[in-house]
């Protein structure tokens, strides 16, 4: 699961960084369609221990199978409704999660936007239902 805890790797290694799958577009980009701020997102993740699965989750949805479809199927965490971690604000996410999480612009599980990030849990495949 992607709730804050003790385990977090907050190394300066490569470890834990965000690699921006091809859907999920520029999140870097400061042009006119720059997001903006948001204090929660309703946020919902695939976790996968190997990084084999997390391939096998991540071909599923670019084959157009839905993101909670996905989720049920290939996540090891107990969020087991369709990967749904529901609301959650700045501060109570593990940090390389967050800061994935923050910069994802809301998509449906029908035509999910997602980015991929490794904590110390294993690998996440992550989307933004909203964000307030």
């Amino acid at each position: 699961m992607a709730p804050k805890n003790k385990t977090a790797n907050s190394g300066g290694t490569n470890k834990g960084k965000a690699k921006a799958s091809s859907s999920a577009g520029d999140q870097k980009d400061t042009g006119p369609g720059k997001l903006k701020a948001a204090t929660s997102i309703n946020v919902r993740h695939i976790l996968c221990e190997k990084h084999s699965k997390k391939e096998g989750a991540l071909a599923k949805l670019r084959d157009g199978m839905k993101f909670d479809e996905v989720a049920k199927e290939f996540s090891e965490d107990k969020a087991r409704q369709g990967g749904s971690l529901g609301w959650k604000t700045r501060g109570s996410l593990i940090a390389e999660f967050e800061k994935v999480a923050f910069e994802l612009e809301p998509s449906s599980t029908g035509n999910p936007k997602w980015a991929e990030v490794k904590t110390g849990e294993g690998y996440h495949i992550v989307m933004v239902e909203g964000r307030k």
